[in-house]
């Protein structure tokens, strides 16, 4: 007999198989939709700030606390969001997933690329690109649980 046998048989060792770092069902894309959503109104309201050329003190100040507010936040949100989307990625995504939606690497590579380009600039265009890119990959983690999912926001960004 083995000592490894023997430890075995002392200590016996029990196997799991999983694909996950964490049970399943606790990944939900809404963190990295509400990131998104969350920078998209952050440059809708530095684009909106009126005040850079203010001519007492007061306004250039509260000016400048805005505006170093609104970039915080839209910073951290974006990281946020493309911390979620690894997440998802490298944590929940299985080969059968890839192999059902082929596009999702690219998908997800480019939403991050777009949390990216927020983080680097104010730009509503980009910004409301990375909500839309989160919501495509929002679609499809919902159809590998078998979950039609419809964009809630999608008449707040129409315009209706």
């Amino acid at each position: 007999m083995s000592v490894k046998s023997v430890i075995r048989r002392v200590w016996p060792v029990h196997y799991a198989d999983a694909h996950c770092d964490i049970p399943c069902g606790i990944y939900d894309p809404i963190s990295a939709k509400i990131a998104a959503q969350t920078v998209l109104k952050m440059v809708m309201r530095i684009t909106a700030l009126e005040g850079s050329t203010a001519s007492s003190a007061e306004e250039r100040q509260a000016y400048a606390n805005n505006i170093g507010r609104y970039i915080i936040v839209k910073e951290e949100h974006a990281t946020l969001a493309k911390k979620e989307l690894d997440i998802l990625w490298h944590d929940y995504f299985r080969p059968d997933h890839l192999e059902k939606y082929p596009d999702l690497h690219t998908k997800i590579w480019n939403a991050t690329k777009l949390a990216s380009a927020n983080k680097q600039g104010i730009n509503m265009e980009s910004a409301q690109n990375l909500v839309d890119a989160v919501d495509e990959i929002a679609t499809i983690f919902w159809a590998t649980k078998g979950v039609e999912y419809s964009d809630p926001n999608a008449a707040v960004r129409l315009g209706t």
